[in-house]
């Protein structure tokens, strides 16, 4: 399935698409990969978080009959992600920019009190 906001690659998807996307059907879940101290201080409200270097472990706590789309802080630590949920089998996508441009595109922040 083809999102829209797809970037050139197939694995990538802008924060816009991704936030328009999240009560499409099927609806888009949004993996935050980032640390439980990174998340606390802003993340997108409805996503999960499982740090990367427990995805691995943690890959039977995700949905397999929905689209993925995975944030960091910069689009780098949920590129890594990808490869390891798609190696998975399951459909998963890369947010560009990560939290730093779906905040400098002023798309809303959930943040811990």
């Amino acid at each position: 399935m083809a999102y829209r906001g797809q970037t050139t690659t197939t694995t990538d998807l802008t924060p816009a698409s991704v936030q328009a996307q999240v009560n499409a059907q099927p609806p888009l879940l949004v993996l935050d990969v980032r640390q439980p101290d990174e998340y606390r201080q802003g993340h997108v409200a409805g996503s999960i978080l499982i740090p990367l270097d427990r995805l691995a472990q943690r890959l039977a706590e995700l949905p397999t009959d929905r689209p993925i789309a995975a944030i960091c802080r910069s689009g780098n630590r949920s590129g890594v992600a990808v490869e390891v949920l798609r190696r998975a089998g399951f459909e998963a996508y890369n947010v560009t920019g990560g939290m730093l441009r779906w905040e400098r595109d002023g798309l809303p922040v959930e943040r811990a009190p």
